[in-house]
This record gives C-alpha cells, sequence and structure tokens, in this order.
C-alpha cells in the first residue's frame, strides 16, 4: 500500500540520496522536511533538490520547511498520512557547542518524536544515530540501548540523549535507531563530496602540519560510504524488517584498524610527487598522556599553527585510544548476504581522489 515518509534533513547527504533511493526502490509520496528561514531559502532549496532527484521526483514529493527547534516544525505535514518518518537531520561536529547540540540533535528528535505519537498509520520512526554514541566505552560493542558512560565530546553525548528520546517510546511506537560509521566517502570510486575529520586529519598528515599520531593503532576504526549506507538504512525501512537497533557498519573481522588505516594512507601518499618533495616522514605515535600534555601546551601557543592543527584533531581524538569493536548481528540478521565496502581498498582511493582534488580545491562530479 502507497504510503508517506517524511525525510528530515532531506537536503542533507545523506538525506538527499536516501530520497533518491526510495523514489527508485519504493512507491511512497515523500515529505521532504528542510530547513529554511523564509521563502527565499525554501524556494532555492526545492529547486535544488528537484535537480538531484530529477523527474521521477515532481509527482511524488513536497518539500516543506522545518526547523525542529520550534514546536509547529512539521505543521504542514498532515500526520494521518504518514507512515514512516527518516530522522537525519541533526548537527554532526565533533567540535558543536553543548548549547548548540541539545537544541537540535536532542531537543528537535523530542518534537519528531511527539509529532510520530499523532501519527495514527506509522510503520516506523527511524533515527539516524552514530556508532560513538556509545561514548567512552571499550571492547565489544552490542547492538543495544546504551547506558550513559561518559562520552568525548559534545557531540557523542547528543546522539546518545536523542537515542533516549525516540527509545523512551519503543513501547508505544516502532522505533529504529540506526547507529552510522564515518562516512569517508560517496561510493567505492573514493569520490568525496562532503568532508569531516577523517579527511581533515588526512590533509594536516599529508601537508606537514601534524607530526604526532594520537591513538592506539590497535583502534578499530569503522568506516563506510554514502551508498552502502543508504541502501542499508533503505532497507530496514522495510516494514517486514524488526523495528529494533541496528549498527550499519561492517563486520568486525572487516575493520581495519589506525595502524592499518595509517599505514596505507602514507603508502599513497608517498607516491605522490608533491609529498616525496616535502620529505615528510610518517607520524610518531603518541600515548595518551603525552596527548594530553602537547595538548595543555599547545593551549598556550592561542592562534599558531601548532594549536590550530591539535585543535582540529582533539574533538575526536580520545576515542582512538579507546578500542572497540562494534557487532552488527541485527544488520547481518537483516540484510542476508550484504557486502560493506573493504576497508583498505576504500582508504587507497579516497586518498587517491583527496590528492587528486587537493581536498576538494580542484573540481570533481558531484552527485
Amino acid at each position: 500500500m502507497r504510503g508517506t515518509t517524511v525525510i528530515t534533513g532531506a537536503d542533507g547527504y545523506l538525506g538527499r540520496r536516501l530520497a533518491a533511493a526510495l523514489l527508485t526502490d519504493g512507491d511512497d509520496d515523500l515529505v521532504l522536511a528542510v530547513r529554511a528561514a523564509d521563502g527565499a531559502e525554501l524556494a532555492a532549496k526545492q529547486q535544488r533538490l528537484d535537480q538531484l532527484l530529477g523527474p521521477q521526483a515532481r509527482d511524488r514529493t513536497r518539500v516543506v520547511a522545518a526547523d525542529l527547534s520550534r514546536d509547529d516544525a512539521l505543521a504542514d505535514v498532515d500526520p494521518r498520512a504518514v507512515t514512516r518518518i527518516v530522522h537525519a537531520a541533526a548537527v554532526t561536529r565533533f567540535n558543536v557547542e553543548r548549547d548548540l547540540a541539545r537544541r537540535v540533535n536532542v531537543n528537535g528528535t523530542a518534537r519528531l518524536r511527539a509529532f510520530a505519537t499523532r501519527c495514527e498509520n506509522l510503520q516506523r520512526l527511524a533515527m539516524l544515530s552514530t556508532l560513538y554514541a556509545a561514548g567512552r566505552r571499550h571492547g565489544d560493542v552490542l547492538e543495544e540501548r546504551f547506558d550513559d558512560v561518559g562520552f568525548v565530546n559534545h557531540y557523542e553525548w547528543s546522539k546518545w540523549a536523542a537515542e533516549e528520546e525516540v527509545l523512551d517510546a519503543a513501547g508505544d511506537l516502532p522505533v529504529s535507531v540506526l547507529r552510522l560509521p564515518t562516512l569517508i566517502a560517496d561510493d567505492d570510486s573514493g569520490q568525496v563530496t562532503q568532508y569531516n575529520a577523517f579527511h581533515n586529519t588526512l590533509k594536516l598528515f599529508y601537508y606537514g602540519l601534524l607530526s604526532l599520531l594520537p591513538g592506539d593503532g590497535t583502534t578499530p576504526l569503522s568506516l563506510a560510504t554514502a551508498a552502502f549506507t543508504t541502501s542499508a538504512v533503505t532497507r530496514l525501512l522495510d516494514p517486514a524488517i524488526a523495528s529494533g537497533i541496528y549498527h550499519i557498519c561492517p563486520d568486525p573481522a572487516d575493520t581495519a584498524t589506525l595502524e592499518e588505516l595509517i599505514d596505507i594512507s602514507f603508502t599513497v601518499f608517498e607516491r605522490d610527487p608533491g609529498f616525496q618533495r616535502r620529505g615528510l616522514m610518517r607520524p610518531l605515535p603518541c600515548d595518551q598522556d603525552s596527548f594530553e600534555d602537547l595538548l595543555s601546551a599547545a593551549d598556550l601557543l592561542r592562534g599558531g599553527p601548532i594549536n590550530q592543527s591539535l585543535s582540529s584533531v582533539s574533538p575526536f581524538a580520545h576515542q582512538l585510544y579507546l578500542p572497540k569493536t562494534f557487532r552488527n548481528d541485527a544488520l547481518r540478521a537483516a540484510w542476508p548476504g550484504y557486502a560493506a565496502p573493504d576497508p583498505i581498498a576504500l582508504a587507497e582511493t579516497t586518498c587517491i581522489r583527496l590528492i587528486e582534488t587537493k581536498w576538494g580545491r580542484r573540481t570533481q562530479e558531484t552527485p
């Protein structure tokens, strides 16, 4: 039966890809909720989405302004028509301020949950979260509800708190929490159209602005592509799939370690003539106590290049000292035969693209 799927953050990196996938693979009408300050911004975002989604979107999509910091964010959406909600709107910076993270990620999710309680035909409320809602845990991390064990940054805390908002309603609503890994490329080609801490840290290494490697080299780093993640989310939106908590990530045996990823990255760098001319060495491992001392010393050099480099790494670096293995048993059971990208091959192709485009300064085709 044809339904209506609401996607918040529909103009975002994953939101627009999910919209395209649902247009191709399903027959739902889509309500694309975007943040817009006025009619002009809404019209511009609608035009951009029309261009990205193509002619197939014309009769099946409606773009609405929805600021989840307001109680009436979805006032233009009839809750009786809604059968699925995908909550993709969030501030995803590791260095986000706590007040902003609370206002957007936590309170916004609470408002969306309140809207969902009015959707009498709702089949799924899916929240896109992060694996690092696990906070300061280490060891095996299961697909289950987390206790508060402390967090490395406000972003992690806010996604855990947002999970709590929807999981508190799991007895009354068909809730799924989909925890995502670090997305380092659009697809297996290594093309990058959205940059994050992974790419920015590699840029510091490539240009010689960071010579130390914080973290335990044995720490597994769960990486994936937007294409893999979109396919997984689309699969888990199927009403035939049980609601619950899912880790959308490679199998533990197919997850590369920090040491392995640094090795393949520098293997690619060292083939580049520009990098060769700089004569840079591979970064030296740095234990946690030494890294803390370095951060304290750099804080005295406000505005200097050392302080700037470390400040871009420090909001997530502490996670690299907390080795954890994300189990994905529920995902594998719900998606038989799935295949995540090979992490070493993906890191290699991504590094090649980063060098070719100079981290986005040279034009590359944007999907």
